[in-house]
């Protein structure tokens, strides 16, 4: 078999892992913040700190735009002026001085991890799930820290990095496309 074949078959088994009933649960907790005026933090270490920013066009141009009730909701990883005085604290913090400033009991925090052990998104989750915020892990492999401390996690547990992203890409689309297309459908009030 050619190597875009194997890498086919590896996507198609780490979409395989995905727990559907874990990405209900996600939107659910994203309806109730939405509801509630709560905010959502999106945080993601190394390539899924892109992933993160994605997540949050699509939250922003697509589920919140020209719609009543909008999402309020921030990609941590964005702030490049915060990222790049990381010298001032370590590069391990600088989610966590973000959500100092900003999280609030009850806030919601998705952390995006293909190991679940960058020390970032460990931090954050730990530091969210302190003050009191839901927290969401999104991580790869065994899990990791982010999986261990993260209220609600999905995680696909397939060794190969960019299938694990992969999948993780997928899992954001379900929830973002949920708001897009399916309450377009029915009505906000779903």
């Amino acid at each position: 078999m050619d190597y875009p074949g194997q890498y086919k078959t590896q996507i198609l088994n780490a979409i395989q892992c995905i727990d559907l009933g874990k990405v209900g649960q996600i939107i659910h907790l994203f309806k109730s913040a939405r509801a509630h005026g709560r905010r959502i933090f999106v945080c993601g270490a190394g390539g899924t700190d892109s992933m993160a920013a994605q997540f949050l066009c699509d939250m922003v141009k697509s589920a919140s735009f020209n719609r009543s009730s909008r999402f309020r909701i921030l990609a941590l990883s964005d702030q490049t002026s915060i990222l790049a005085g990381a010298g001032e604290f370590s590069n391990d913090r600088v989610f966590v001085e973000q959500l100092k400033n900003f999280a609030e009991p009850k806030d919601v925090v998705m952390g995006v991890c293909t190991s679940g052990n960058a020390a970032s998104v460990v931090n954050a989750i730990e530091y969210a799930s302190w003050i009191g915020c839901r927290t969401i892990g999104i991580t790869g492999n065994e899990g990791g820290d982010v999986a261990k401390l993260a209220e609600l996690t999905i995680q696909i547990p397939v060794r190969h990095p960019g299938s694990i992203e992969d999948a993780h890409m997928i899992i954001c689309h379900m929830i973002g496309y949920y708001f897009l297309d399916f309450e377009k459908t029915i009505g906000q009030g779903a």
